[in-house]
């Protein structure tokens, strides 16, 4: 009986729930990658195609892995994905995402740095369209779903989201090109914003579609810079240019200072809600095993 109770403290332990959800959902992305993509190259399928099939399987496996494995592993219902509530949390997270890159760039236009020199058809917004769900399903349901919501419950939100911010500057302290407001930026959006537009809503609809969008809107439509989407097509071909405080530089308008402004206030407004609604989770001292 004592070794049957410490095998089951160990598999229900928050790090191991944490570790088994990445390695689920990693794998499934994995095994996608090396084994789907190369068979509709192989079909000489075009890339764009075959970037949506891909794009659109991961996000899948990643939904439903989260869906069924938390489902069964803390013996509750995934309210959290709600069927219910896609209408108002995708819309929600699509627009608070447009509107934020929308307004990196307005800040860049207003002092005369951004130039649009090409208006091109609306299907050059496919390939970014289809990296940046991915990006927003894959990223927010390991991120916020499994890292964030599971850290939460041992330690509160104050806490796990100090410890989000903390993760994230170290993991972009050493990333090329970078400076102090590029990881701040960085940091603020992934480990504050994001997060605490789920404590609010207590939903990751919000959080992915944002990130979506996010990752969508600045490539996509604006012709900018974004790490971690890489394109040559857009709807705008544009010029960006001018201080490195404004535009981002070379990692983009999204490490600019008016997105980590702009980011640190809606993520305190977010959080803000949330104490209203109650949804905020108390600092905890101990650690549940």
């Amino acid at each position: 009986m004592g070794n049957n109770n410490l095998l089951h403290k160990i598999l229900f332990f928050f790090i191991t729930k944490i570790i088994i959800g990445i390695a689920a959902i990693a794998g499934a992305v994995v095994l996608i990658e090396s084994a789907l993509r190369p068979l509709l190259e192989k079909i000489k399928l075009s890339d764009e195609l075959t970037n949506g099939i891909v794009g659109i399987l991961e996000s899948a496996a990643a939904v439903i892995i989260y869906f069924f494995l938390f489902k069964f592993y803390e013996k509750r219902e995934i309210t959290e994905l709600n069927p219910g509530t896609y209408g108002r949390y995708v819309k929600a997270g699509f627009y608070i995402g447009f509107l934020l890159q929308s307004s990196f760039i307005f800040v860049i236009f207003i002092a005369g740095d951004y130039t649009i020199i090409q208006v091109n058809p609306f299907s050059y917004m496919i390939p970014a369209f289809t990296m940046a769900l991915t990006a927003g399903f894959v990223a927010e349901i390991i991120i916020i779903g499994i890292v964030f919501r599971l850290i939460e419950q041992q330690f509160g939100t104050a806490v796990s989201l100090a410890i989000m911010i903390v993760l994230f500057i170290i993991a972009h302290s050493g990333v090329k090109d970078g400076n102090l407001v590029s990881v701040l930026s960085t940091s603020i959006v992934a480990g504050l914003l994001l997060p605490a537009s789920y404590v609010y809503t207590r939903n990751l609809l919000l959080p992915i579609f944002l990130h979506f969008a996010w990752d969508f809107t600045e490539p996509g439509i604006y012709g900018a810079i974004n790490p971690s989407i890489s394109i040559t097509k857009s709807l705008f071909d544009s010029k960006i240019s001018g201080p490195r405080l404004i535009t981002g530089g070379p990692l983009g308008p999204q490490n600019s200072i008016q997105a980590l402004i702009i980011c640190l206030v809606l993520g305190f407004i977010f959080l803000r809600l949330a104490k209203r609604k109650n949804n905020l989770v108390p600092f905890k001292t101990s650690v549940r095993v």
